[in-house]
């Protein structure tokens, strides 16, 4: 993907904005730019709310460099460019966010409901947004990381990202060259073929299947669904494991599902980083209403589920989805 636009108009505006001193107008102007910069801040971050506290930093920060802006970029380059060191700062304050094996314990789903409007914009986001991708990303020391989204997801040229991060060209392209081993390395196969919008029938029904398997306690019909090397995390628990159908089920069962109190399921079907998700409902005795406990993201190859990625869903209204059904 690149990024064509011109400074033209759009910098004129703002820079009458600038001018003007106002607030209001301010906000107005960069506005339309906050989901673009949001999946931008996520592709650094794998965190859905760490992304929108930098996303609301970046628009602060530019307001008070608002001076600096002079028209030589186009105004969306010079947001990205802040948001970008925005996110270097903090994973320079946040040494927890180094990776030292391989768990992203603070990976957050991302709405598919907040993505970019704009057909450009959400082209490259359903592109670069499944949640292999994600994890990817963050194998990347952070230069590398901003480097790599900047060159191979926005398709920055190497002078651009090299006067955004302060670095020479020569440095932005070797971190390009060492992040693209990285990434091909941690990328499974066939996971080069980004998706298209829309869930293929396959999806659709294993995603269906799955909830049903929940409402009717059936765990023969959920094991039938699952690959026997299924991939599977609860985060935030460490540990992403390798696992038979079998396994996989006994394992959940001998944690508490499926038994008393934690047997009566609802499910609805929904997409989060544009993969195939089920949002799972469980009523407790003493509780008249289903409440949103879990939503579960799933990879489907060949008619079966070959990763299921579960995230607890209480407390994070930002998911968009009914607390109770």
């Amino acid at each position: 993907m690149t990024d064509a636009r011109s400074p033209g108009a759009d910098a004129a505006t703002f820079l009458e904005v600038v001018r003007s001193g106002d607030p209001a107008r301010f906000a107005l102007v960069t506005e339309r730019h906050r989901r673009e910069l949001q999946v931008h801040c996520y592709r650094m971050l794998a965190n859905y709310e760490d992304a929108q506290d930098l996303t609301q930093e970046t628009f602060l920060r530019a307001w008070h460099k608002r001076e600096s802006f002079k028209g030589n970029a186009a105004l969306r380059t010079w947001l990205y460019r802040i948001a970008t060191n925005a996110c270097l700062d903090f994973l320079e304050k946040r040494k927890d966010r180094t990776l030292e094996d391989s768990e992203v314990l603070y990976l957050q789903p991302y709405p598919d409901r907040m993505l970019p409007e704009d057909p450009q914009e959400s082209v490259v986001a359903r592109e670069t947004i499944e949640l292999a991708f994600i994890v990817a990303v963050q194998h990347l020391p952070p230069r590398q990381r901003a480097v790599f989204v900047l060159r191979d997801v926005l398709g920055w040229p190497a002078s651009k990202t090299a006067d955004a991060l302060e670095l020479t060209v020569a440095s932005v392209t070797s971190a390009l060259q060492r992040a693209r081993v990285t990434m091909r390395g941690r990328l499974p196969d066939r996971r080069l073929d980004w998706r298209g919008a829309e869930l293929s029938k396959d999806e659709r029904g294993v995603v269906q299947a799955y909830i049903e398997a929940h409402e009717r306690n059936d765990l023969d019909g959920l094991a039938a669904l699952l690959r026997e090397d299924l991939r599977f995390a609860m985060l935030p628990e460490a540990g992403t494991t390798t696992t038979t159908a079998k396994d996989a089920v006994d394992g959940w069962v001998s944690g508490g599902l499926f038994q008393r109190g934690h047997d009566d399921w609802r499910g609805i079907a929904t997409t989060v980083n544009r993969m195939p998700a089920a949002a799972l409902y469980l009523r407790t005795p003493e509780d008249p209403e289903h409440r949103l406990f879990a939503i579960a993201v799933l990879r489907v190859a060949d008619g079966k589920i070959a990763e299921l990625t579960g995230f607890d869903a209480t407390g994070k209204p930002w998911l968009g989805l009914p607390p109770t059904l």
